[in-house]
């Protein structure tokens, strides 16, 4: 690969957190909310007639503490500050060129995993992580279009060490598709777009910059640091340059000593140097 600057390569150990297809699932919120309301109808009751004065005030205190738990799960769920993406998204949304970038960007889903991809031929080859399908090799994958729809899905390559798989959709016709770049240089503070399905939504979109490059104590080769609002289901989403092109795919993120928390991306010219049509 070739040699980058000082300036754009910085070395940390923080903790790198992969797990971006994975969140409390609508099922487990659900199942929390039951078991609280059981907890409220254990509370013995002679009917209101026969209530005392301390044992309404009992029901009350066991409400407002069943409220407070919901209240709490809710954070864990759905980070409050990341629902900034969503008027971030709208606003990126009513441009032309995103919009047209979106209808690329798939729901990879392979047994309890979901994350995001993106086609980068129309004839359906999509580009996700690698530790979305990982544990999941044996079962069906699927992915969804916005237009399109659901779509059948088998894995034709793995790269592990680059965090990365290829799959092929099964369709007759032509899908959409992002175009990859053949750059193998990012500058400081370029701004890029990215598109994702983060914390159940789907097909965000949302934008940041390129912090630079950074090495990490299990890779081999160098990654792209991003200042930008990731989260937990943004595992492979394509990351767009201002020619509409993708630069690199979100695979983690990273509590970083001096950035704070940041996305770490794999370059797409990783991808080439493995890639074979």
């Amino acid at each position: 690969m070739q040699a980058r600057g000082d300036e754009m390569k910085e070395q940390d150990h923080d903790v790198i957190d992969k797990d971006l297809h994975e969140d409390l699932s609508d099922e487990e919120m659900l199942e929390i909310l039951e078991e609280e309301k059981k907890r409220g109808k254990e509370t013995p009751s002679k009917g209101p007639a026969s209530k005392s004065p301390t044992l309404k005030w009992a029901i009350w205190l066991i409400a407002i503490a069943m409220f407070i738990q919901v209240i709490a799960i809710i954070p864990k769920a759905f980070p409050v500050a990341a629902f900034d993406f969503l008027s971030t998204s709208a606003r990126l949304m009513t441009n032309p060129e995103i919009d047209q970038y979106q209808e690329a960007v798939v729901v990879v889903e392979a047994g309890e995993s979901r994350g995001t991809g993106f086609s980068f031929t129309k004839d359906g080859l999509v580009l996700t992580n690698y530790h979305v399908i990982d544990e999941t090799l044996e079962e069906q994958i699927y992915v969804a279009y916005p237009e399109e729809g659901l779509k059948d899905a088998t894995v034709v390559a793995e790269y592990p060490e680059i965090d990365l798989a290829v799959l092929q959709v099964e369709s007759k016709e032509s899908l959409p598709y992002l175009p990859l770049a053949e750059q193998k240089n990012h500058k400081n503070q370029e701004h890029i777009y990215f598109i994702g399905n983060p914390l159940r939504f789907e097909g965000i979109a949302n934008e940041g910059e390129v912090i630079g490059y950074t090495s990490l104590d299990d890779w081999d080769q160098d990654v792209l640091m991003l200042d930008a609002p990731v989260y937990h289901g943004n595992s492979g989403s394509p990351v767009i340059n201002k020619d509409g092109k993708v630069i690199a795919v979100i695979f983690a993120t990273l509590d970083h000593q001096e950035h704070g928390r940041v996305g770490l991306a794999v370059p797409i010219d990783l991808f080439h140097e493995v890639y074979k049509n």
